[in-house]
Formats: structure tokens, C-alpha cells, sequence
């Protein structure tokens, strides 16, 4: 039976998978569930597969309606069903799986996978090092830092046991769910095959690769005790749904990361108020920071207007009576400071859009001030997120729980007054400490008490942008910490980091289109910023700043005053360069001529292919001019988009690019007509 590009085989009373595309494999299981107190049949150690349920699970029937597939099977313990759903052309399968205690007494579940991928490519242990991982680090200001190394690099090679006992494993615990790792992983093979998955959690989750009897296989999900200190438990006749996963197979990188692309479009918002994905400035970096005032937003907003700014945002510290320096301290009840905004907020965001531009406030909505006296006793030790009988304070900051009616109450007013009394038609939800292993408020775990706050989290962001359809919201935290597709399906866009170094921002800005839509990447651009005064502002670097953003959404920011009017025209040509890429960007797919980017490459190429059109970004970060790309598809033609005045000479031979930067580091941004 095929769906999409995996094949199973009924046998009797088992179903199994026996091959993903044209790899043919031993046949196997492909869920796992352990129930507490029931035998691990396996010496596996550490591994989280080959649980007690799987080896006596018996097919029951199976469904296919249209692009869904659902297989139900069973134990005597319980009833698995696992849902497949086709996307882009069956190129992409989203998964997941629901377990359901069919006995009269209550059960607990130690771990449940959301899918068992057995058999990769029909390799083997002989295999070792033809078969590769390349997984995505994460880390505050260098986000989506790209790793690659071969099963053998990573242990999995032959021995004489039944399996290494060995593993490779990412996992990410906390409320930051891609703190430390990015949910998603590319297999590659030397025959050509490439498989990328993507995990939706938008809390802890975990993945691993291992062998067992000389195959490999790869177990993805959330759901368990060792590693996210997990456990359910279930009634009779209750059922736990896993998270959702999603893999894509094809013959290349490019192939894999275009369908995950098609993937994300399909299961993100497209929201008509972002459908032009307009220039954001926001005052925070390097120019407000925490300390925006009146002052400062009427000097910048008729600037961040002229220079072609559609949104104004207004980020940490509009709100709450305190030194900017204590900001997170006292940070809770949301309502205007009237030392920093006499005038109150409305009457800046009435000025801010005197100028044209829509006005934007920042919030954090899950916190409250370990100082906030006032709304600690609002809401009570019973609103926050608990360990043993004691609330959790993390960086100044203690976690309000979404699952107390009191607190969803309080911010949905809190959204309403921003909104509707304050005028923000663009609100940034930031999030930037992070709970740990979770709560056991209301919860068997640490870990299903931080899922089931979480999912409530989410249950509210839906409530608010439906009560709000106009309404822009961004997905931020501390930067790119938490792009799991769990939350970026809510959101219009994400803040993909804080980084504040332009020379930096390129890996990332190139590197997490492989991770989120490029019409959701938000990235910032800080023409004027890190310089001590404006004669170390030259116009390469305005150059970088502004082409940093082409690839995804600009997040214009820095004292644009500063600026010579030369470097300002710059600012104000790449925002039309910008615009003009917008219809483009929304339905183009990524390309990575060079691969993924490492940080400290001299060379960086990422583009958006679009049709015959390829929009190519290329940052020389090096001291040597000289930059050649292999395309791997015949040049028609290349143009330059931006700047338009640049002296630089791009030749182009077959599909090899050269480019001779008449200064370095320096950026370009090209539409190549591809044959």
C-alpha cells in the first residue's frame, strides 16, 4: 500500500513499513508506546524505541480518504491510530499519532513517538559512513549555525551486538523550544536520497537515530520521560495526541527544504493585513532599547516615514512606571508610562500614523515582574507556573499560566487596551526567559505540565488574532527561540534572532530559510548602529544591512539620522528594492548554491527561486574582492537589483557566477534570468 513516498504491507494481523521512495527495507514497526510497569523487551538503554506495545501490535483496519491515511492498530492495552496527510504533491507527509487506553484501569504512558521512520533508505550498519546528518544548532545571536556529520562520525557503526546501543540525539527542553536546536533534521545518502523532518512542538521535544539489527532508524516526537521528563496518564477510554511531524523526500537538499517550503505555506496563516509583507522600523536596536520616550519616537518617525517605513514599532519599555533599567523587574500590568509618554500613547501612535505608518507595540505576555507588586497580587500564587508549591522566577521575570481563566481574562484585556485604547495595529510578543523542564501544576510531570500550558498558550494566541483580524502579531523570543512551526503557524512572522553584529546577520538571514517561510523571517537592518560616531558609518556597511533583510521581512532599525543623505538614499532604495520583492517572495523557494553557510565563511549565497527568476543574495566577508558561485543552472542573464549604482562587475560563465567586488566585506543583491 503506498501513500505518498512510504509503502507498508499487511501480513496478517500486522501492518509494517517496508520502504521509503524506491528503498525497499526489512519489514518494521513504526509507532512506539511504552505503558509504565509493562516489559521494554530490548537492552536499547537510553533509546526510546521498541516499546512495550510494539511488538504485540495487531492491524486493525486502515482508511484512506483523499490525501489522508489513517492506520489503526492495537494492543490489548490500547487503540493506535496514526494520521498521514499529503502536501505538496506527496512529497511532504505530516504525522502524527493518537493513543487511546482501551482497558478498564488507568494506564500511564511513558513514551509515545509520533512517527518511527525503520529502515532509512534501506541502509545498514555496512553503511556507516555513506549516510549523513546535517542538524541545525541554535544559540542566542547565532541561530541556525548548520552541522554535518556521517553515522559513523557519529557511532553508528557495525558491531557485534544487535545494535550499538549508541545514538544520535537533539533535544530541546523548556518553554524556548528552539533555544538550543532547531526541530528538524536533513538525511542525505550517497545514492542520492534525501530526507529532511521537522518536529511542531512548541515545547520540549526530542528526536534520535540508531540502529537496531543492522538498520537504522529515526524516532521523532515529544513525548517522553527520560528526555522531557514526560508522562501521561490516561483513564479509561481517554487519548493522548502526539504533536505533529512532517517529513519531505527527494533527490537533493534544494529539493527537500523547496517542499518543506510548500509544506509551511500550506499549514501557515496568510493574514490579508500582511498580505504586502510591509517595511517594519522598530526603535529598539540601537537606538531606544529599553528606554523609548516621546521624545525619541517624534524624531525618528518622520525619518523611518520618508525612508519608506510602513509599520512603527515601539518596543520594551512604553509601559509601567520604573527606570528603563528595571524595566523587566516591574513588567505586568501593560498600562502606559506617563514619564516616558506625557502625552500618553495614543497621542504618539495618532502621531505616528500622521506620518502614514501604522503604529506597533511590543509586550511580553507570559511574564509578570518579580517586583510587580501590584499584579503578583492580582493574579495569586495560582496564576503562575509552579515546581513543588513554588512559583518559578526566571531572570526577574516569574511564568504566568494560560490555563488559569483569570490570566487569559486579564491579557486578552490587556491585547484589547493596546489595541483599541492605546491604537497598535501591530503588537510583538516577546518571550525571553525560559521555564525549564516545566510545572506539575495539574500535572503528573514536569514535562506534560509544560505541554498542556503550552497548548494553552497557543489556545489563546488563536483566541486574540481571531478577535483581532487586523491586527499584525509577530513571534519573538530573546530572537529566533522559538521557530518551531507549532507557533509559527499562528503568527505572521518571527524574529529570527537578536544578533547585533550586520557582519554576522548573514549566516542566519541565508541559513533559516531552511527553517521558516521566508514571507515570516524577520530580520533586522541597523544601517547606523554599532558605530561610536557617524564618520565609521561607511556605505558598504549600509549596503550589508539592507540586504541582510531582501530574503525575508525587513526590520528597519538605528538613528537613521545619523546617516549621510548619500548612505540615507541607500536605505531608501533598499526598501524599494524590498517592496518590489514582495509578490515574488510569497510563492518562490529557497536555494542554497553554495550550500549552507557556516559562521566565518568568507562567502555567503542564498536566494529565492522563482520560476525561471532567481533573486540572489551574495555577501563577500572577506578581505579578497573575488567571489565565484557554481549555480548548477545555466545563466540567461544577471542584473543587478541593489544598489543600483554599484561598480561591482558580475560576469557569468555556463552556470558559474563571478562576482569582483570593488571593496570587501561587502553585499549584492541580483535577479538572474536562469535557462
Amino acid at each position: 500500500m503506498k501513500f505518498g513516498f512510504l509503502d507498508f504491507k499487511i501480513e496478517g494481523n500486522k501492518i509494517f513499513l517496508v520502504g521509503q521512495g524506491n528503498c525497499i527495507t526489512k519489514p518494521h514497526g513504526f509507532i512506539g508506546v511504552q505503558i509504565n510497569g509493562e516489559m521494554k523487551p530490548t537492552h536499547l538503554g537510553s533509546n526510546t524505541v521498541y516499546s512495550s506495545e510494539d511488538w504485540g501490535m495487531e492491524y486493525v483496519s486502515h482508511e484512506m480518504k483523499g490525501d489522508t491515511l489513517t492506520i489503526v492498530q492495537k494492543t490489548e492495552n490500547v487503540q493506535v491510530a496514526t494520521v498521514f496527510e499529503k502536501y505538496a504533491d506527496g512529497n511532504v507527509l505530516r504525522i502524527y499519532t493518537e493513543v487511546t487506553n482501551i482497558t478498564e484501569r488507568e494506564i500511564v504512558l511513558e513514551e509515545v513517538s509520533a512517527f518511527l521512520l525503520n529502515g532509512i533508505f534501506g541502509k545498514t550498519v555496512e553503511d556507516a559512513k555513506n549516510i549523513s546528518l546535517t542538524h541545525f544548532i541554535q544559540s542566542h545571536h547565532r541561530e541556525c549555525q548548520v552541522r554535518e556529520l556521517t553515522f559513523f562520525e557519529g557511532g553508528l557503526h557495525k558491531s557485534s551486538a544487535a545494535s550499538t546501543q549508541r545514538r544520535i540525539s537533539f533535544t530541546n527542553i523548556g518553554s524556548q523550544s528552539t533555544k538550543e536546536a532547531l526541530p528538524q533534521g536533513i538525511i542525505a545518502d550517497k545514492d542520492g536520497n534525501v530526507l529532511m523532518f521537522q518536529i511542531e512542538s512548541n515545547h520540549s521535544w526530542y528526536y534520535e537515530i540508531s540502529d537496531f539489527r543492522g538498520d537504522y532508524y529515526l524516532g521523532l516526537g515529544s513525548a517522553n520521560l527520560h528526555y522531557c521528563n514526560w508522562a501521561k496518564k490516561l483513564g479509561a477510554g481517554e487519548t493522548y495526541k502526539t504533536v505533529n511531524v512532517a517529513l519531505a523526500m527527494g533527490g537533493s537538499v534544494n529539493a527537500v527544504v523547496e517542499d518543506m517550503t510548500k509544506y509551511r505555506r500550506a499549514i501557515s496563516p496568510c493574514h490579508a493585513t500582511d498580505k504586502s509583507l510591509p517595511v517594519i522600523f522598530n526603535e529598539y536596536m540601537y537606538l531606544s532599547w529599553n528606554a523609548p520616550s516621546e521624545e525619541k519616537s517624534k524624531k525618528i518617525v518622520p525619518i523611518a516615514a520618508a525612508a519608506g517605513a510602513e509599520y512603527y514599532v515601539i518596543d520594551c519599555g512604553w509601559h509601567d512606571e520604573c527606570n528603563s533599567s528595571e524595566a523587566y523587574f516591574y513588567c505586568g500590568a501593560w498600562k502606559e508610562s506617563n514619564v516616558r509618554y506625557p502625552s500618553g500613547v495614543k497621542a504618539i501612535t495618532e502621531y505616528i500614523n500622521s506620518y502614514g505608518m501604522k503604529a506597533g507595540l511590543w509586550i511580553e505576555p507570559e511574564v509578570v515582574g518579580v517586583r510587580c507588586r501590584e499584579m503578583i497580587d492580582y493574579y495569586g500564587d495560582e496564576c503562575f507556573l509552579r515546581r513543588f508549591g513554588k512559583k518559578i522566577a526566571v531572570g526577574s521575570r516569574y511564568l504566568l499560566d494560560y490555563r488559569h481563566p483569570k490570566v487569559r481574562a486579564y491579557m486578552t484585556e490587556t491585547i484589547r487596551r493596546m489595541v483599541e485604547d492605546y491604537g497598535a495595529e501591530y503588537i510583538k510578543f516577546d518571550y525571553n526567559q525560559d521555564i525549564g523542564v516545566g510545572t506539575d501544576v495539574d500535572a503528573l510531570t514536569l514535562g506534560e505540565g509544560l505541554e498542556s500550558a503550552a497548548d494553552a498558550y497557543l489556545s489563546w494566541v488563536d483566541e486574540i488574532t481571531a478577535r483581532f483580524p487586523k491586527v499584525i502579531f509577530e513571534n519573538c523570543a530573546s530572537g529566533g527561540a522559538r521557530l518551531d512551526y507549532q507557533s509559527m503557524s499562528k503568527f505572521s512572522m518571527a524574529s529570527t534572532s537578536d544578533c547585533v553584529d550586520y557582519l554576522c546577520y548573514p549566516y542566519i538571514a541565508g541559513n533559516v530559510l531552511s527553517s521558516i517561510l521566508p514571507e515570516q523571517s524577520g530580520v533586522w537592518s541597523y544601517p547606523a548602529g554599532g558605530v561610536n560616531s557617524p564618520s565609521e558609518i561607511t556605505d558598504e556597511r549600509v549596503v550589508i544591512n539592507m540586504v541582510n533583510t531582501f530574503l525575508g521581512r525587513m526590520h528597519l532599525a538605528s538613528d537613521l539620522s545619523i546617516l549621510s543623505e548619500k548612505q540615507y538614499a541607500l536605505v531608501q532604495e533598499g526598501i524599494a528594492c524590498y517592496k518590489a520583492l514582495t509578490p515574488a517572495k510569497k510563492r518562490s523557494l529557497p536555494f542554497f548554491p553554495l550550500g549552507f553557510s557556516k559562521f566565518g565563511d568568507e562567502k555567503v549565497a542564498s536566494g529565492l527561486m522563482d520560476g525561471n527568476d532567481l533573486y540572489l543574495a551574495v555577501w563577500n566577508l572577506s578581505e579578497n574582492p573575488q567571489t565565484s558561485i557554481p549555480l548548477g543552472k545555466e545563466i540567461q542573464s544577471a542584473e543587478i537589483m541593489y544598489p543600483k549604482s554599484s561598480t561591482v562587475e558580475v560576469k557569468w560563465i555556463g552556470d558559474k557566477l563571478d562576482i569582483a567586488f570593488d571593496i570587501a566585506p561587502n553585499a549584492l543583491f541580483l535577479k538572474l534570468k536562469i535557462k
